[in-house]
């Protein structure tokens, strides 16, 4: 099959790089020529591991390539993928569906054969019929279909997930292009991968169902976690103990500083807009995204009360900044929560991430950078584990305390334990859902 892909973020480069390695001719298109130009030159303008080597090898094969025009791309093309951003519109917390529209005009003027044009990015229901009126407007005499195949990317897993999917969903309205799409995903058929087809409006609605149902897991248990830090408990002994449950499952129930990221916060409030237009409020959802934002700043106050209840003049390590590990995406992280508010309240913020300086440095001003978690707590007041990226999970904790000027951690992700930091030599710690330890206590 020829695919032409409009869009190489994320999920337009991970989603072209896949598929050309099922075997097909991928064309990878983008307005951007700096991006282009470094797609030509083999350097990938994300970071997720495993892609830049899967892209080299399947550019030497000639199967991928990368271009700023649809006019070549299109040529002979059995399918073009729209993958370009739908980000939260200012004022109203609904997806901007600009570039989706913009991207289906220009196929519209540009194509001249039946081509399935296929809505790869994430929007609410009712877009892909809005994508088939714009082109049909457009162009009235263009033959083509419209299909609907949402993304279930895990940033940092995404490969192994676009090969190995729980399932993929694809939402069509005739036979013809669902033969189209059966045969991009040949390769997963014949491995016996769910596919789930569909119309369009319940493949559009999966998608937003699933992340709302995965964010309000985790706002659950983040919950949970506040009532233990109350009454006595250990929030992952009750995940353990809940997760082994069916019904429930154990994925999504780690307790943490609130979730963030490039779907959750935009696709929850695009799920509840959706609600409130159509008078059926989702009201769990929007619970969600208010206690989602309630558990960030609930991460401050943990870290005053360590601090002694002032911030101001302190020195602060902070591991991790990107929203989970192997990733550089900053979006919606809770550092940008947290940090902020840190460093206007006066502390020193020193900061440690394998791959979040590339976003990072315009997003946290005030901030002082660091390679070595061992340098970054030198005579520090308070070690933040933020992200659990493995680069922090086995650390000489005894080593750390020792150069701290006040050995104290706040363990916003449960990778240690009060036993853990007590036997190293700290004089205070703190995580989410747990027991703590303050040696004046």
């Amino acid at each position: 099959m020829k695919i032409a892909m409009i869009g190489t973020g994320y999920v337009g480069l991970v989603s072209g790089v896949c598929f050309s390695d099922f075997g097909h001719e991928v064309i990878c298109v983008d307005k951007d020529p700096a991006k282009i130009e470094k797609l030509e030159n083999g350097q990938v303008p994300i970071y997720e591991p495993g892609l830049e080597q899967l892209m080299a090898k399947n550019v030497e094969a000639g199967r991928l390539s990368f271009t700023l025009d649809l006019t070549h791309a299109l040529q002979d093309a059995d399918a073009v993928f729209i993958a370009v951003g739908t980000p939260t519109r200012r004022g109203d917390g609904h997806a901007d569906l600009t570039y989706v529209m913009a991207a289906a005009e220009e196929i519209a003027r540009t194509a001249d054969h039946y081509i399935v044009v296929v809505t790869k990015s994430t929007v609410p229901l009712g877009t892909n019929r809005q994508v088939k009126q714009t082109i049909r407007k457009t162009n009235p005499n263009l033959d083509f279909d419209v299909a609907s195949n949402p993304e279930f990317l895990r940033e940092g897993a995404a490969i192994d997930d676009f090969m190995k999917p729980d399932r993929v969903v694809v939402g069509v309205q005739n036979e013809r292009a669902a033969e189209v799409m059966a045969e991009i995903y040949r390769p997963l058929y014949l491995r016996e991968f769910p596919i789930v087809t569909t119309d369009l409006e319940s493949a559009e609605m999966i998608k937003y169902a699933a992340n709302a149902f995965l964010a309000t897991k985790i706002t659950f248990i983040n919950e949970i976690a506040a009532l233990c830090e109350r009454v006595g408990g250990d929030v992952k002994e009750v995940a353990r103990g809940i997760g082994l449950d069916g019904r429930i499952g154990n994925k999504f129930l780690h307790a943490g500083p609130g979730y963030g990221g490039s779907c959750f916060p935009k696709d929850t409030k695009a799920l509840a807009r959706i609600g409130q237009e159509h008078a059926m409020p989702m009201q769990i959802t929007e619970t969600v995204i208010k206690v989602n934002e309630e558990i960030k700043r609930r991460m401050i106050d943990k870290l005053l009360d360590l601090s002694g209840g002032s911030f101001n003049g302190k020195t602060i390590a902070m591991l991790g900044v990107t929203f989970k590990p192997n990733t550089d995406d900053m979006r919606d992280a809770p550092s940008l929560t947290i940090v902020p508010a840190l460093v206007g309240a006066g502390a020193k913020v020193r900061v440690v991430d394998p791959q979040g300086r590339n976003e990072g440095d315009a997003l946290l001003p005030g901030v002082v950078w660091f390679d070595d978690p061992y340098k970054a707590a030198q005579n520090a007041d308070l070690l933040v584990v933020l992200t659990e990226w493995n680069e922090f999970r086995a650390l000489d904790l005894k080593k750390v305390a020792k150069k701290m000027a006040t050995p104290r951690m706040a363990d916003l992700r449960n990778i240690y334990s009060a036993k853990d930091a007590k036997r190293a030599g700290f004089d205070a710690y703190d995580s989410i859902g747990r027991p703590a330890f303050h040696k004046d206590a």
